[in-house]
């Protein structure tokens, strides 16, 4: 009798508490792309390969990450050859059959969108050029739509249970992102036809959403650390017409900016580049804070 009545009990338990939900395991490779993940399926379990202070062109392929990619269900990543260096090790040392061409476990958002700079032609001696075009598609607005549509339709493959949710929630992302993006291109109008000199081409997309042009890259090639000859030659260039600022990623090594700065007396900013744990908590923060960060210089842009 104790026995049955024990058995009701767990069954009872079992009902009250509905069946048990599956969620995904999902690896992605830059914080922007777990950010996205996450609006999109909250309940997911997000590994994440860099940080907002890491370059993601250059990881090791640590015991640590192989195990979460091993687990993984989804791997979100930028693609492009932005990860070249190090994301294909991974993926052979993890041997995760969900991860690989055939299956659908793997998800490159850059594949998704139309990219800026293809080139026909690339070779060694133009240093880390991308052929399939500039990986950094985060920053543009437009894109980072195209790319949760996308990712949406790819989750509801993975787990069709939670294809409604999965769908509400895009629904709620596009609206509220939409209205952001009205409010960032109002914030950007003064910034159009300013001047910037950055490093290598990590805001090639926002400088061509916001039409900013970058008159000057303190990278002699892309890849390659500045060198005392090229910034020489930058200065030469510029001192007759300064740019509003030099900016540069957390990730990229600020005393050429800093030089540079003191010669030609703009300021030198550091921009955010991605979602971190701090300030930058989503991706609707990363526009706003990009947006704050340039708005002062508005003010000189008109000045000049």
């Amino acid at each position: 009798m104790r026995t049955s009545s024990n058995l009701w009990w767990l069954l009872l338990a079992a009902i009250v508490a509905g069946p048990a939900q599956a969620s995904l395991r999902i690896f992605a490779c830059e914080p922007e792309w777990a950010a996205l993940a996450r609006e999109l399926m909250p309940e997911a379990t997000i590994d994440v390969a860099t940080t907002a202070r890491q370059d993601p062109h250059f990881v090791q392929a640590r015991p640590s990450l192989i195990a979460k990619v091993r687990q993984a269900d989804l791997a979100v990543c930028t693609g492009a050859e932005l990860e070249i260096g190090w994301l294909p090790a991974l993926l052979i040392k993890a041997n995760n059959s969900a991860l690989t061409p055939a299956g659908q476990g793997l998800f490159y958002a850059a594949d998704q969108v139309e990219k800026l700079d293809v080139m026909a032609h690339v070779d060694r001696s133009m240093g880390d050029v991308h052929a399939g075009g500039n990986p950094h598609i985060h920053l543009s607005p437009e894109r980072v739509l195209l790319v949760a549509d996308a990712l949406a339709l790819r989750l509801q493959q993975l787990a069709p249970a939670e294809s409604a949710a999965i769908a509400s929630r895009l629904a709620d992302f596009r609206q509220r992102w939409l209205a952001a993006m009205q409010r960032w291109q109002q914030q950007g109008q003064p910034l159009q036809g300013m001047r910037l000199v950055a490093y290598h081409s990590s805001y090639r997309y926002l400088f061509d959403w916001l039409k900013i042009e970058q008159v000057g890259d303190l990278e002699p090639k892309p890849g390659l650390p500045p060198t005392s000859g090229h910034l020489a030659s930058l200065l030469a260039q510029l001192k007759s017409q300064p740019p509003q600022a030099i900016v540069h990623t957390p990730y990229q090594e600020a005393q050429a900016a800093e030089w540079l700065s003191e010669q030609l007396q703009v300021p030198a900013l550091m921009l955010p580049y991605t979602v971190d744990e701090d300030k930058v908590v989503d991706l609707f923060a990363l526009y706003d804070q990009l947006l704050t960060a340039l708005g002062p210089l508005a003010a000189n842009h008109a000045a000049g």
